[in-house]
């Protein structure tokens, strides 16, 4: 069972000459006796666009609302731009903005007139020219007197961006923003996001993987409420990479002969498997089969057409990272 004890550490606001915008101590959320979050930690630069990946239930939008304001942990630290979210939570909100998965829109009002609505709120001077920028900034100018209700779902994902950004904050905190658009709206958002990356801190979260490998810099992939793994999606590619694996496609099969075996039998050669119209072999550690493969394909009496490296993809990284915490989930339960 939780106990709701807040640790204090301090800050530490520069890591070289880079600032550290998001910094996530030992963080627990606990309802009742589930562990929401377990103890997890990790931090965010100043300019960078961080992907926070898991399965619906793994624990992100817990640690979205923890982060903005909208909960306290039940023991840990979180800060943004050094404030405390828990002990200078209303000065902390000056420095976020938030894009919840479900928009906060009012759905009778202009683009603009919310907006306005929106900036009195946060106490914003000069509220029409700081409108007309954030409408500009999200091409949002051509429908500013555009009633919300008529828009489409990637237009109010659109004007969700513009209030979370009206007030100019360091640090944009966004919850499955792409969910239900369509794909041309998808990459319209992500280009977008990709631009407020480059003046502010983003923190990401997703369950699609190929969007985390095309706008962040950096991921952190979190299953069951604790962190798994976080680093590039090059990193971890690299990390996960076993030795290399290969791509391998054959023509002219002699009658009965059985491919999955003749590479498996290669020296070096971890496994070989079927895939699409090919088959992928992976390498035991530091070894190189690529001229092994060749002679034992065409020492067979097969023609060889394709040989080339297999890069490992953030989706086969979250899934072998997420069943093997599964696994050790399990074995500890029994």
């Amino acid at each position: 069972m939780c106990r709701a004890v807040l640790h204090m550490v301090p800050f530490i606001s520069k890591v070289g000459r880079t600032s550290i915008m998001i910094e996530v101590k030992d963080l627990t959320k606990c309802y009742g006796r589930f562990v929401a979050l377990d103890s997890i930690s990790f931090n965010a630069q100043e300019g960078e666009i961080v992907g926070f990946l898991g399965p619906n239930g793994a624990g992100k939008t817990t640690t979205m609302r923890i982060l903005t304001g909208y909960m306290p942990p039940s023991a840990g630290t979180a800060r943004i731009a050094g404030l405390d979210v828990f002990d200078d939570s209303l000065e902390m909100r000056h420095h976020v903005g938030y894009l919840p998965e479900t928009v906060p829109l009012y759905r009778d009002m202009t683009v603009r007139g919310y907006l306005n609505f929106v900036a009195k709120l946060r106490g914003i001077e000069r509220r029409r020219q700081r409108i007309d920028d954030v409408l500009e900034r999200v091409g949002m100018t051509d429908r500013a007197r555009s009633l919300i209700r008529n828009l489409s779902k990637g237009m109010r994902q659109r004007v969700g961006l513009a209030q979370a950004i009206v007030h100019d904050p360091g640090v944009l905190i966004l919850d499955e923003p792409t969910i239900g658009l369509d794909p041309h709206q998808v990459q319209d958002l992500r280009v977008l996001i990709r631009e407020l990356g480059q003046t502010r801190t983003v923190m990401l979260s997703t369950h699609i993987l190929s969007e985390a490998e095309q706008v962040c810099d950096r991921v952190i992939i979190i299953d069951r409420g604790r962190i798994v793994a976080q680093d590039t999606p090059g990193h971890l590619q690299d990390r996960l990479h076993r030795g290399g694996r290969l791509f391998v496609r054959v023509g002219n099969q002699p009658s009965g002969s059985n491919v999955v075996r003749v590479l498996r039998d290669v020296p070096g050669v971890e496994a070989a498997e079927p895939h699409s119209d090919g088959y992928i072999v992976r390498a035991k550690p530091r070894a190189d089969i690529r001229a092994a493969l060749a002679s034992a394909v065409v020492g067979h009496g097969m023609e060889l057409l394709e040989l080339r490296p297999w890069a490992i993809t953030l989706e086969e990284i979250f899934l072998e990272l997420t069943t093997r915490l599964g696994d050790d989930t399990d074995k500890r339960r029994e």
